[in-house]
């Protein structure tokens, strides 16, 4: 990707996800990055294609930063909690029309999200209890299949916009209960202890 691609990605994905990709207008974003829409239509030959381009890119970061928190996690647990304080921190400033606009509207986009979810989030999830297993701080008994693929499925109410719909509920007081029911379920005792001294019960 040149530079001035990857600029214009990286600065648009900040405007869509701020203000909600439906109303940013091309000429509403041109005037947000300061530059022509000729210039952005040089690389992007309409909305759609950048809005594909930027969750592109924003899986990719997804796979970076988890294979970073797999490499300096102490243990499963540690690896689980450093993942989900980056979605956290993700998500908390997200609007809230977002992940409508993308399953209504740009559907191509929609579905790099859908497959990111089913095949490089679920074997991550499967991994980590995999691990979490090996380490001792889950439970001998969890099944990795079936727990990564009821993982997959939670975490889909959350963008479905009518589970959690973003009148009622913010998105990351839903994203990290979730993860707290998820991690207490799969602790065993060791996991448990390891998980009261690592948050100081705030998990």
């Amino acid at each position: 990707m040149e530079e001035k691609q990857f600029e214009i990605v990286e600065k648009s994905a900040q405007v869509f996800l701020k203000f909600g990709v439906r109303a940013v207008t091309m000429d509403d974003l041109a005037r947000e990055l300061g530059m022509s829409k000729k210039t952005i239509y040089k690389f992007f030959s309409d909305k759609d294609a950048l809005i594909r381009a930027i969750i592109e890119f924003k899986t990719q970061g997804d796979r970076e930063i988890c294979q970073i928190a797999f490499e300096q996690a102490e243990n499963a647990i540690d690896e689980m909690i450093r993942i989900s304080e980056f979605m956290s921190e993700m998500l908390q400033d997200v609007h809230s029309s977002v992940f409508f606009d993308l399953q209504k509207y740009h559907r191509d986009a929609w579905q790099i999200m859908e497959d990111h979810k089913n095949t490089f989030v679920r074997n991550q999830i499967k991994h980590n209890i995999e691990r979490g297993i090996k380490e001792g701080v889950y439970r001998e008994n969890s099944d990795s299949d079936i727990l990564s693929k009821a993982y997959v499925l939670t975490m889909g109410t959350l963008f479905d916009g009518y589970t959690f719909p973003s009148s009622e509920y913010k998105f990351t007081t839903v994203f990290n209960q979730i993860i707290r029911f998820q991690i207490r379920g799969l602790a065993s005792a060791k996991g448990l202890e390891y998980l009261t001294k690592r948050l100081q019960h705030e998990i």
